[in-house]
């Protein structure tokens, strides 16, 4: 196209925007309308994509991550003959492809963005895979607001990206001035994002974004620069092209009140198709599979850290399988993702200490058909639970892996121990949690995450436990094993998952000594639990005492009680877990403290019993 006809095609953009926002009645049209020039041009004269297939190996990558501006992405994708007319009009509607935000309901979205600050570390995951798993040409572009150049998270993805030389990245930031409720911090002082920028280490152009011969040099630029990302500053004025709303406060959000008027002004509709460049012909990766997966194997007795059989798995399973790949936030030798690292380097990503990264590397990652596991400390994973949430809003599929968890961490004291993360991840749609208790149940569970969908969590722990399960015993998700018990004469149910399950066993053992015979069962799927077997316990021995190494709320003792929110009827539950704050203490010292070791569950069960609550 020529610039006068890239010029209409913005204002064609912009039309469109404006006519789906007032169809809807809602929508951001003015916060579209200043990067209309920036959409054009990408879409007439730079990115390569075939829209008819949206999984084509060598596609380009566009990340909206300003996704309050909608109605410009399928405008966008209305000029490519992607979407019709008649669909435009459903924007916002019930039913309709075309959400407020964008999720991957749309075949060429690839992610879900609305979440500010999100957008560009899930693109710098793209583009990671781009660089080192593909090895493909294709560039990942990245429309960002200006008002989210605020959120710490995009600048661990800056640092991040020129740090690895990611000259196949684009960042296209849409300096509009105005945010929400007013001026954003910098308004349109496009220095001081160049300033930052530059000091990371990115190449930055600094444009006039409203035109198109200086926005089309700007991405040609981009794609010459080599060793490093490119930023391109756009100064534009929000609600361009429209006298009643540019550049004015007020109208973030809203439909324009004159919308027939406005386009009017614009010039009306303008009738442009773009014929978007097809990308390379080059055939997808094919990550090796080499047969099946040799688990480590352990002999029940020996003494063995979850954490090292999970790293000693993700190892192996990275033998068998190309496609896995393994990130850590810089504590590899803790979570023993290092035994991965060292085995199979070309897969292995160290996102240093930012778990925001962490997660949405993976998720970046993913969108290319990897199965990324992404590991750091329990605790730490809250750092990073808006990108868990959106990941699942994405319908990515991503595990998750959170070591240290729990009190029993010892003494390295409070901050350090994950006591809300199996709360916080069965919160999440369509989530998996597991949490075993010993080396040949989590090696068996890390290879079961392979295959499943959405968002898989695994909880493990620092210190070595003994090994309760053969290496050939099988662990469904959904599941759960009785370890103890199991007759009628049993008197209570200890239900543990993880650490608490050895101080469950233990306690059994006491009760025994005390001719109290109960049945324990091993929850080590805690999402979804094992409704039949708990059932069965509850009938038997009409109360179930919950164990866990986690705050009460949301963790084990919730999940139990919600398998029976049915209506069947509820046996008695006692919820033993983590209720005062911990302080530093040994670990022994930490589950007593907390009140669930052997002879805390112990002294719980006699008093069940003592009440005469049982059958």
């Amino acid at each position: 196209m020529h610039y006068e006809e890239l010029a209409s095609l913005a204002q064609q953009l912009r039309v469109d925007a404006i006519r789906a926002s007032a169809a809807a009645g809602s929508g951001h049209p003015t916060s579209s309308m200043s990067a209309a020039e920036l959409g054009a041009v990408l879409l007439a004269h730079h990115l390569r994509y075939d829209f008819d297939r949206p999984d084509h190996p060598g596609n380009d990558k566009f990340v909206l991550s300003k996704g309050h501006a909608t109605p410009l992405l399928y405008a966008m994708y209305r000029a490519a003959g992607a979407v019709d007319d008649d669909e435009l009009a459903t924007y916002r509607t019930l039913g309709s492809r075309l959400e407020g935000h964008p999720t991957p309901r749309l075949p060429w979205v690839d992610v879900a963005t609305g979440s500010l600050g999100q957008g560009l570390p899930v693109g710098v995951g793209m583009a990671l895979a781009g660089k080192r798993l593909d090895q493909a040409p294709y560039r990942v572009y990245v429309l960002s607001g200006d008002s989210e150049m605020a959120e710490g998270s995009v600048w661990e993805a800056v640092e991040h990206a020129a740090y690895n030389h990611l000259d196949n990245l684009t960042l296209i930031v849409d300096v509009n001035r105005l945010g929400q409720r007013g001026p954003t911090r910098h308004e349109h002082d496009l220095g001081a994002y160049q300033r930052r920028l530059h000091a990371f280490g990115w190449h930055v152009i600094e444009v006039d974004g409203h035109d198109v011969a200086a926005v089309d040099r700007a991405y040609a630029e981009a794609r010459s620069t080599v060793r490093q990302p490119t930023a391109i500053l756009a100064a534009t004025r929000k609600g361009r092209g429209v006298t009643a709303v540019e550049d004015r406060e007020g109208f973030h959000g809203k439909p324009l009140k004159h919308a027939e008027a406005a386009i009017e002004e614009l010039g009306g509709p303008h009738p442009h198709h773009v014929s978007v460049q097809s990308p390379p012909d080059m055939s997808a990766p094919r990550p090796a599979r080499n047969g099946a997966v040799e688990l480590p194997r352990y002999d029940v007795g020996d003494t063995v850290a979850t954490r090292t059989a999970y790293g000693h798995a993700l190892e192996a399973l990275g033998s068998a399988r190309g496609d896995v790949v393994a990130l850590d936030a810089e504590v590899s030798d803790s979570t023993r993702t290092e035994f991965f690292a060292k085995a199979h380097p070309e897969r292995y990503f160290e996102c240093y200490i930012a778990e925001q990264q962490l997660v949405a590397a993976a998720v970046g990652i993913q969108t290319r058909g990897y199965v990324p596991y992404a590991s750091t400390f329990a605790a730490f994973l809250t750092r990073a639970y808006d990108f868990i949430r959106m990941a699942a809003v994405s319908r990515a599929g991503i595990n998750l892996v959170g070591s240290h968890a729990g009190v029993a961490i010892g003494q390295d004291g409070p901050s350090q121990m994950g006591l809300e993360d199996l709360a916080m991840l069965r919160a999440v749609h369509g989530s998996t949690v597991l949490y075993p208790c010993d080396a040949n149940q989590t090696a068996r569970l890390v290879a079961t995450m392979a295959d499943l969908p959405g968002i898989r969590y695994l909880r493990i722990s620092r210190g070595d436990t003994p090994v309760l399960y053969g290496p050939d015993e099988e662990f469904p998700v959904g599941g759960s094993k009785v370890l103890r018990g199991g007759g009628d004469d049993d008197r209570a149910t200890i239900v543990a998952a993880g650490i608490t399950v050895h101080e469950a066993l233990k306690a059994a053992d006491l009760l025994a000594e005390h001719g109290i015979p109960v049945r324990v069962v091993d929850l080590y799927s805690v999402k979804p639990v094992d409704t039949e077997t708990l059932t069965a316990a509850a009938t038997a021995t009409g109360c179930l005492i919950t164990v866990e190494d986690h705050h009460p709320e949301g963790g084990l003792g919730d999940a139990v009680a919600e398998a029976f929110s049915d209506g069947r009827p509820a046996p008695r539950l006692v919820r033993l877990g983590v209720r005062a704050m911990p302080t530093s203490a040994t670990p022994e010292e930490q589950l007593h403290a907390a009140g669930i070791d052997a002879d805390s569950i112990a002294a719980a069960v006699q008093l069940v019993v003592e009440s005469g609550v049982t059958p």
